[in-house]
């Protein structure tokens, strides 16, 4: 008879545990396949070695890349400037507008006793704020210290300037200084009544036209820009036409051929932008002193402001993305016409 075999050690028979079922794959997104993260590593890998190179291929050509930086620089520092300009000045008639005050000439016959009564009454006005008495003594002492005419008014038999009320407003709306003037000028004892409104507003009609005259500039100016940028990376394109040709019948698309030339023009744009904070600073530095002197004669110790550090990185970087939008335009028209045979 045959032997029935062993049963196994361990007791009752091991069976084998079955394997768990592989994981579900996951389904592509609707509207476009997910980029493999290698994939995005390799195109950032390509823009960095694109823009390193670029930049290399500018510093082989120092004069080159010195004279292209100057043009864009001074094409940008011309409008950086008067910017500068006028966002002095601007400050300057802020500065006015909160000093805005208005001048009543009394009768230089009116009694003192009257001036204070009528000081005192405008005092007591809501849209009045203070109210200075100037007598006709103050005024001369100070007229001697400021003009140095002293000896030419001391031979005076009488003294010829009459008191002043200096008057100013809680508001310098146009219409509230407009009222108060009419109301003050028909006050009995008051000769003229003369406000800083009408120079306030030729001050601002003119900073209004400065702001306009320096965009306009400054959109002409970019134009330049753009077709400086875009003349370069032409010269740049036909001077590596052979090289482009390679790297087409190999397979390369118009994108990877155009990439180091777009850093191409980032890099000159930046560059550009640099010159025009230099320009700038030497601008402020030259203009410092004339300006200082001349708002000194009007009594003012206002100085030139420059640029803050934000405001110079986004000059640097609005130059260097004008720099790259002139460079895809002279892509966009040049490149696509290189093409193997």
């Amino acid at each position: 008879m045959a032997r029935t075999p062993p049963p196994p050690r361990g007791g009752a028979s091991r069976r084998q545990a079955p394997r768990p079922p592989p994981p579900p794959r996951p389904e592509p997104r609707r509207g476009g396949t997910s980029v493999p993260v290698g994939r995005k590593l390799g195109r950032f890998a390509q823009h960095q070695l694109a823009a390193v190179d670029s930049l290399l291929r500018l510093l082989s050509d120092p004069l080159g890349t010195l004279l292209a930086a100057l043009v864009m620089g001074i094409a940008l520092a011309l409008p950086l400037c008067l910017a500068l300009l006028l966002q002095n000045l601007q400050g300057l008639a802020q500065n006015v507008d909160a000093a805005g005050t208005l001048s009543l000439y009394l009768d230089a016959g009116l009694a003192p006793a009257r001036q204070e009564a009528l000081a005192t009454s405008l005092r007591e006005r809501d849209d009045v704020k203070d109210v200075t008495l100037i007598t006709p003594a103050q005024a001369l002492s100070d007229f001697e210290r400021n003009s140095g005419f002293q000896n030419v008014l001391a031979g005076l038999d009488k003294n010829p300037l009459p008191p002043v009320l200096v008057l100013t407003p809680r508001s310098l709306d146009v219409d509230v200084l407009q009222n108060l003037q009419r109301h003050v000028a028909t006050l009995n004892g008051v000769d003229l009544a003369e406000s800083d409104l009408t120079w306030l507003q030729r001050l601002r009609a003119l900073v209004n036209l400065a702001n306009r005259l320096a965009l306009l500039l400054a959109v002409m100016l970019c134009l330049g820009g753009l077709r400086v940028i875009g003349n370069t990376i032409r010269l740049a394109i036909e001077s590596r036409r052979s090289e482009i040709v390679v790297v087409k019948l190999v397979g390369g698309t118009d994108a990877y051929v155009a990439r180091p030339f777009l850093y191409c023009g980032f890099w000159y744009g930046a560059s550009g932008g640099v010159v025009a904070l230099l320009l700038s600073v030497l601008c402020l530095f030259v203009l410092s002193d004339p300006y200082a002197r001349l708002l000194g004669s009007y009594g003012s110790d206002s100085v030139l402001h420059g640029f803050s550090l934000s405001s110079g990185f986004g000059v640097v970087a609005g130059a260097a993305l004008l720099g790259w939008l002139g460079a895809k335009l002279s892509v966009l028209r040049h490149l696509r016409a290189i093409e193997p045979r």
